[in-house]
């Protein structure tokens, strides 16, 4: 199980894939929103998404887990 963390504090302004789906290493999984500023995270390593652990517009800290890839 692999964890994709935010990088940076922000709000989550989009959540770009749904549990079940098929992701690659560089893909876009979630954008942040910080100081007016739209920051993608993408996943660190390819697999299937297994849970999602924020929704849109929560707000997360750096290092808070946003999603999980088996």
């Amino acid at each position: 199980m692999h964890e994709v963390v935010a990088l940076m504090a922000g709000n989550v302004w989009k959540i770009v894939v749904q549990v079940g789906d098929v992701v690659e290493e560089g893909q876009d999984v979630v954008i942040l929103e910080s100081m007016k500023m739209e920051i993608p995270v993408s996943a660190e390593v390819g697999g299937v998404v297994k849970a999602i652990r924020v929704q849109e517009g929560d707000f997360v800290n750096e290092g808070d887990i946003l999603l999980e890839i088996e």
